[in-house]
């Protein structure tokens, strides 16, 4: 990735998050990053695209870290909560305003527009790497058990921005623990 296309994304990229997809403007992008129009329109044709891209520099970011979090030498349960941790420490980090997907798609209910359809791959990703962590734990109901997860996860990125973090967090692991248990009394 070139220099200034890095620095393009990294600007929309912060800017997006902390203040909105609509909210921003592409001027105030050009400004902020240093660059000129037709250095934004060389890398990105049009907004959406920057947008699309956004959400695809999130979405590397969590499939990095679902990387990490199985190529750990670790029981699959514990893959789980690792997972669940990981998502735990980003609501309780400076700066956090929800789900960037979640955000994303209240701003672009539309589901034909390319912005939506970035958080629905996502989504999609998300839920079926869930259900494979599920599936290694050798339990059943394994895409439940991921549905559940990935609700409690929404409802604590929802929840956490909007008050104390911590109890939110505290709650959600307790939750993910709660899948885990019932899942290990089923087998």
């Amino acid at each position: 990735m070139s220099e200034p296309r890095a620095r393009l994304l990294t600007t929309a990229s912060d800017l997006f998050y902390s203040e909105g997809l609509h909210a921003v403007g592409i001027d105030r992008i050009i400004a902020t990053a240093g660059v000129t129009r037709s250095t934004l329109y060389r890398h990105f044709p049009g907004k959406d695209d920057l947008l699309v891209a956004y959400l695809i520099q999130a979405d590397e970011a969590i499939r990095e870290r679902m990387t990490t979090a199985r190529t750990q030498d670790a029981s699959p349960d514990d893959i789980v909560r690792t997972a669940a941790q990981s998502i735990a420490d980003d609501i309780q980090r400076t700066g956090f305003r929800g789900c960037a997907f979640l955000n994303a798609a209240a701003e672009y209910p539309d589901a034909a527009h390319p912005v939506h359809q970035a958080v629905l791959n996502h989504r999609q990703w998300f839920l079926d790497t869930i259900t494979e962590l599920f599936s290694a734990t050798g339990k059943p109901d394994a895409e439940f058990a991921a549905q559940h997860f990935v609700m409690l996860r929404d409802g604590a990125m929802t929840a956490g921005c909007l008050t104390d973090p911590k109890p939110i967090c505290e709650t959600f692991l307790r939750g993910v623990e709660g899948l885990l248990k019932y899942r290990s009394s089923q087998s």
